[in-house]
């Protein structure tokens, strides 16, 4: 049976990135993220509730997600579900559930933002600290598939005009091979 477990989130940082390292050396960085809900309901009042989600990234992207963003910057993430599970101090059981960014792009372009990223952390352009205008519109995401093309019907055959391909050869005019005219 095949499984699948991919989760896509977008919102706004609840704090500053906290990164630390394994002990085998590994960065690690773990954010938190607010995602708001906005809804009408029956009765015309408009209602909005925000879900808190804890997500965190390994390696490059741990380092770049630590570098350029801070509490309140909004970020597109992908990645996967993850459960924790440990013993308290106490002895009871606890148990988390996260999600591991695998890619992620930065939806807005103030200062220390760029356009995008993946799993290798790589962080394509950006703005540096002074360089980012002051009042800039957010960019739209471009996160859509690309349209499939429409398969075209095969031509029945393809014939050159006459002006350029010439007559065809007859296979009798074709002119004897000599073994000895190969390089190999």
């Amino acid at each position: 049976m095949p499984n699948l477990n991919k989760v896509f989130l977008m919102g706004n940082l609840t704090r500053d990135p906290q990164l630390t390292y394994t002990p085998a050396n590994t960065p690690v960085c773990e954010i938190g993220l607010a995602i708001n809900r906005r809804w009408t309901g029956q009765d015309g009042q408009q209602h909005e509730e925000v879900t808190f989600v804890d997500c965190a990234s390994y390696g490059k992207t741990a380092e770049t997600l630590s570098k350029y963003l801070k509490k309140g910057r909004p970020i597109h993430i992908e990645g996967r579900l993850k459960l924790d599970q440990w013993e308290a101090q106490d002895g009871g059981k606890r148990s988390k559930m996260r999600v591991v960014i695998e890619k992620f792009e930065f939806v807005d372009s103030r200062a220390g933002g760029g356009s995008g990223g993946d799993g290798g952390g790589h962080a394509a352009g950006g703005d540096s600290e002074g360089d980012a205008p002051a009042a800039r519109a957010p960019r739209q995401s471009n996160y859509r598939p690309a349209p499939r093309p429409q398969a075209q019907p095969a031509p029945a055959a393809y014939s050159a005009p006459d002006d350029i391909a010439g007559p065809a050869p007859d296979e009798g005019d074709a002119p004897p091979i000599n073994p000895e005219d190969i390089p190999f």
